[in-house]
């Protein structure tokens, strides 16, 4: 056996035990860091080529990996925007200059200055904006993806175009011959408020007058228009017919233009019945005043909801996961994130809950997947390995010395 190997043995031993004690304190000095994935050392022999009657001393080879696909601990948190995966998948961000990355660390926060949701490592969550309807991803590319600013989500004013007005009418009211607008008679009067197109209140009054057995005539007027009734009516009187039963048959729906507002606002009357009980009606319309932003809200399909000061929630952008076939080969980089390299394989792009990818949970973090304890034991092996090691350099060493002198 070949001292030079001995020398070379230990020297190799001590070399493999401090990249494991290395792995070993980045594991623990990032034990509490959000969405950290642990770093693992692996050992190889390498065998060189030897004799029956002398041997060769080989050496062993270390290689990092990392525990990327493991999932942490999800803990619960008092902030909206921060937000954690749970299952299959990455969020993309984008470093300062624009380059896209993966990252488990989701604790977001709006950047002041940019309105950006940035996270504690200056990365900026991307998605895709709704402002023009579904957004449909590349499968395989991080490309057109915007970041997602709630400083955007400005003031905003939403047109009616939709509404729902249902209940019963009395069947036992009795019949008026003359209906609006020849006359100021009508059975039962209700109101539904609406919005034009820059948030003004329409006020719609809705006049219900008993024409026959089981007809009923519904006349809408302008409520904002002192005097309009029983002259002007927005939309020619709709005929309502029930049946023996008391439910509605034919026709069941009025459209017309709200002034200022959409070209075709839509009430829809199929929920109303004439049966012996009381006048009892609910109404409904979509739109809404303008209100300014109070914050957002995390779906957990993704999709991020502009929340206004009136309580409404626009949905304004759609949040992917990321992924690749081996996560555990991507390629580590400076504030816990990632990105694809050759042994990993390309990036695929989705939506959370389908096609395999995981939820967001909104309010919560997804914890580093380091295990002190393990680390503290791996800690004591690679320390009681790496001082047998130097034993066998410091021996090599010594019986070097000894050859050496013999020419002496």
């Amino acid at each position: 056996m070949s001292l030079y190997g001995v020398l070379r043995s230990g020297v190799s031993g001590m070399n493999a035990q401090s990249n494991k004690l290395g792995t070993v304190a980045e594991n623990i000095q990032n034990a509490n860091t959000n969405g950290y994935k642990r770093a693992s050392t692996e050992f190889s022999s390498l065998i060189l080529p030897s004799s029956k009657g002398a041997y060769n001393s080989g050496s062993v080879t270390s290689t990092v990996r990392y525990a990327i696909a493991d999932q942490g601990a999800i803990s619960y948190t008092t902030s909206g925007s921060d937000l954690a995966i749970s299952g299959n998948g990455f969020f993309v961000v984008s470093d300062p200059k624009g380059s896209p990355y993966l990252t488990r660390a989701g604790n977001f926060v709006v950047d002041g200055p940019t309105g950006n949701l940035v996270n504690a490592s200056g990365f900026t969550l991307m998605g895709y904006s709704l402002a023009n309807g579904n957004a449909t991803p590349s499968l395989n590319s991080l490309t057109d993806m915007v970041p997602v600013n709630i400083a955007s989500m400005s003031m905003q004013a939403t047109g009616t175009t939709a509404g729902k007005f249902s209940g019963n009418l009395p069947y036992n009211d009795a019949v008026i011959a003359t209906p609006p607008p020849a006359s100021a008679n009508y059975s039962k009067k209700s109101s539904l408020q609406t919005f034009d197109n820059v948030g003004n209140s329409v006020k719609l009054d809705i006049y219900m007058t008993k024409v026959g057995a089981n007809t009923w005539e519904v006349a809408i007027y302008n409520g904002n228009i002192p005097g309009n009734f029983p002259a002007t009516p927005m939309t020619p009187p709709q005929s309502l017919a029930f049946d023996v039963n008391g439910q509605l048959t034919g026709t069941s729906s009025m459209t017309f233009a709200i002034p200022n507002g959409s070209a075709a606002f839509t009430l829809d009357m199929a929920g109303m019945t004439q049966l012996a009980g009381d006048y009892n009606v609910t109404g409904s319309a979509n739109g809404n005043a303008p209100s300014a932003v109070k914050g957002a809200d995390f779906g957990s399909d993704g999709t991020v909801y502009a929340v206004y000061e009136d309580g409404t929630r626009v949905p304004a952008y759609k949040v992917p996961l990321a992924t690749v076939p081996s996560p555990d080969n991507l390629v580590p980089k400076a504030g816990n994130v990632y990105e694809a390299s050759i042994s990993s394989g390309g990036y695929q792009i989705g939506y959370p809950e389908s096609g395999g990818f995981g939820t967001i949970t909104s309010g919560a973090l997804e914890g580093s997947n380091v295990d002190i304890g393990t680390e503290l034991t791996n800690m004591i092996e690679a320390q009681t390995s790496y001082t047998a090691n130097s034993k066998v350099f410091q021996t090599g060493s010594e019986l070097l010395d000894v050859l050496m002198s013999l020419k002496r």
